[in-house]
């Protein structure tokens, strides 16, 4: 008897599968090109140069941004938020920021609370997965020099009041650092129009490309505020033991992971092909279908917005009867249906969940490439597995 066919619901951790082209282009670099960046002149150096320089082009284009310099590639999401926070945030300062965050936001402003005084305060949400704009106003303080937020859950995929958000920080003239990982390539973004100062992202989720690289934007003057977290070779200015203060090379000591901007820029190059907002109409569709067809089930809990609208394609259930590891383990051992169970390295939004004490949730979550079929396979298996407890 033959396998059934994989189903991959796990895109809030990497996306898969990638467009083929994204995996062209890494091979293509390892077998044909296997030039650094930025040392050399020679064709196959020069033509690296060139794709580099693209990545950043189309990636601004792609988030509203006119000079591509202002995007910085980092080694992933993590990368970019510890940059930005360790680099810009000082003994004395103080930080809002959100229940909803990642450990890529909490753990850095732990240490920072710990070792270097940065004073933090962190707002909570509503039963769906909101924060309340008015609690974060509410928290700003004369020493408030940042607020930390992220865009779209990865535990509930609600969509946050970034916009508004900016209003405020902007009325009280503090820095508002996005977590883009859950939303960028799959929510329509334009950095400029809602205002965000510093935005975070990884190249191997929505952007569709590998593992290893990713992004951080900088609008215009907070690189002054931001200091390096290292220093070395840029290929630029090479005479002067100084770390050059322009972007991007303030940031980008090193060799850059080539392979992974280059298969990160096939990735964006689907998604300007294909169309951000075609790709986000597709996803939204499918959220809706899952969500209705879960909401159908005895004994499932369904966990943040109802609305598909006010959510990106991350769904979170509890079965009645089950541990959250118990139902992963199932749906992959028997139905071939790849999930996350557990705390997804967001304690904070599971304990205003009330799911901490209980391991977690079941996290679903759908890409460019799921289908209506695999929704409803999907759906079909946690009614049985349910059903199962119930008999």
């Amino acid at each position: 008897m033959s396998s059934p066919e994989r189903i991959y619901l796990d895109n809030a951790a990497t996306s898969w599968p990638k467009p083929p082209a994204v995996a062209d282009a890494v091979d293509r670099y390892l077998r044909e090109l296997g030039a650094p960046a930025g040392r050399s002149g020679y064709r196959e150096a020069a033509e690296v140069e060139r794709r580099i320089r693209d990545t950043r082009r189309h990636t601004a284009q792609l988030i509203g941004v006119v000079e591509p310099k202002r995007v910085v590639l980092t080694a992933g999401c993590t990368d970019s938020l510890n940059l930005a926070l360790h680099g810009l945030l000082r003994s004395g300062d103080h930080v809002v920021t959100t229940v909803l965050e990642h450990n890529s936001v909490l753990r850095p402003l732990r240490y920072l609370q710990e070792r270097r005084g940065v004073e933090v305060t962190r707002v909570g949400c509503c039963e769906e997965g909101f924060v309340d704009v008015a609690a974060v106003a509410a928290a700003i303080r004369p020493s408030t020099r940042l607020i930390a937020m992220i865009h779209a859950s990865n535990v509930t995929g609600a969509l946050q009041p970034i916009a508004k958000v900016a209003e405020i920080a902007h009325e009280h003239r503090v820095l508002l650092l996005v977590d883009a990982a859950q939303s960028l390539g799959v929510e329509p973004i334009d950095v400029e129009a809602l205002g965000i100062d510093l935005l975070a992202g990884p190249g191997h989720k929505g952007l569709l490309g590998p593992l290893g690289v990713g992004v951080l934007y900088f609008r215009e003057g907070v690189e002054d505020q931001v200091e390096s977290a290292r220093q070395g070779g840029t290929g630029t200015q090479s005479e002067d033991d100084r770390q050059p203060p322009t972007l991007p090379d303030k940031y980008e000591s090193g060799n850059l992971n080539v392979p992974g901007i280059l298969g990160l820029e096939a990735g964006v190059q689907f998604l300007r092909e294909h169309m951000v907002s075609v790709i986000r109409r597709h996803e939204t569709e499918l959220v809706a279908r899952l969500v209705d067809g879960l909401q159908r089930i005895e004994g499932v809990t369904l966990h943040g917005p109802r609305d598909p609208q006010m959510r990106v394609g991350v769904v979170s259930i509890s079965v009645a009867g089950f541990d959250p590891h118990e139902i992963a383990s199932t749906l992959d051992a028997v139905y071939a249906i790849q999930v996350r169970s557990g705390l997804h390295c967001a304690p904070l939004m599971h304990r205003a969940l009330g799911t901490l004490d209980r391991g977690g949730t079941v996290r679903l979550s759908l890409g460019p490439f799921t289908t209506a079929d695999q929704i409803d396979c999907t759906v079909s298996a946690i009614a049985e597995i349910s059903h199962a407890a119930g008999t």
